[in-house]
């Protein structure tokens, strides 16, 4: 797994890709909404767990990772 920061809030996360559809995330925090504008705003956003893809500014960060080779994506 690859450190990825937030362009935004600066949260760091734990990215593994599998492939350009398939993201693994491990947060740094067990509760993102202490770092997360987004996610303190939204509370919504952590109740099924699935916490990347909701944060559009961590989708954002992560997508750049790969595009920028920071994190790798197997063909």
């Amino acid at each position: 797994m690859e450190p990825v920061d937030c362009a935004r809030c600066g949260a760091g996360v734990l990215v593994e890709k599998n492939s350009w559809e398939h993201t693994s995330v491990q947060w740094d925090t067990a509760r993102p909404d202490t770092v997360c504008a987004e996610y303190r705003d939204d509370p919504s956003l952590t109740l099924r767990g699935a916490r990347v893809g909701r944060c559009s500014a961590l989708r954002d960060s992560i997508a750049a990772a790969a595009v920028d080779g920071r994190v790798p994506v197997p063909d």
